[in-house]
């Protein structure tokens, strides 16, 4: 059996805020794996009764490491990120298996562009990081589409002149960007042939950004597309 395919435990190393209903969970894991940017790992939770509820969870840090970390959403009525967010503390163990995903992961070396909506910013992030830590910040472009700035993941980290928030309701103090939906103006400038794309939010947010990537003339083969649907 693959070890991606095997569970271990996790201790709960930190948890912070990240969004007004966000927080970010550091995980130790007891056999630290080596993920590829884009990758997610499975969070299964068992009750004494030995009910088992699982959700997957994109890795926001950036390979190498004893620790990973994942941001979880806090969903209305949601089972395991209700549970991740109101019982869950520092030093807790929970069961994780991963990582998982082979298509949406990057190698690390060849250049991107990332559109997120929303929450999908997470696997990006872990791109993001990568470059970064690379000291090849030219790896990578990244559009951040959210609703205002308290909706914005990683927001004392992720500006740069290689990144771009849009708002669509509500923006700060200062934005030179009215607000509105992600536009092909917003994409086209960052188009560039040796680039693929890398796509990731609601099945809503997905489809609106692929038809602006083929609008401004972007192959449909260099667009990988992860839709995140409703989980809890």
């Amino acid at each position: 059996m693959p070890a991606s395919s095997s569970w271990q435990t996790a201790v709960v190393a930190a948890i912070g805020p990240e969004a007004s209903h966000a927080k970010t969970f550091r995980l130790r894991l007891t056999e630290p794996r080596t993920h590829r940017p884009g990758q997610f790992y499975v969070v299964r939770l068992t009750a004494p009764d030995g009910y088992h509820a699982q959700r997957d969870y994109s890795v926001a840090s950036s390979p190498g490491g004893e620790d990973i970390e994942i941001t979880v959403e806090m969903l209305p009525d949601g089972e395991v990120s209700g549970f991740l967010h109101n019982v869950v503390e520092v030093g807790d163990v929970l069961e994780v298996r991963g990582p998982v995903g082979r298509f949406f992961s990057w190698d690390g070396a060849t250049p991107i562009l990332g559109l997120a909506g929303g929450s999908g910013v997470v696997p990006l992030m872990s791109m993001l990081r990568l470059a970064r830590r690379a000291n090849r910040p030219d790896l990578m472009r990244l559009v951040v589409s959210v609703r205002s700035p308290a909706d914005l993941y990683y927001a004392d980290e992720i500006s740069g002149p290689e990144t771009t928030v849009v708002y669509t309701r509500e923006a700060p103090a200062g934005s030179s960007r009215p607000v509105g939906r992600l536009t092909a103006e917003d994409v086209r400038p960052l188009v560039e042939s040796d680039r693929e794309v890398y796509v990731c939010g609601s099945a809503g947010f997905c489809d609106g950004a692929t038809n602006l990537l083929l609008e401004v003339g972007v192959d449909v083969q260099r667009i990988r597309v992860s839709r995140w649907g409703p989980t809890s």
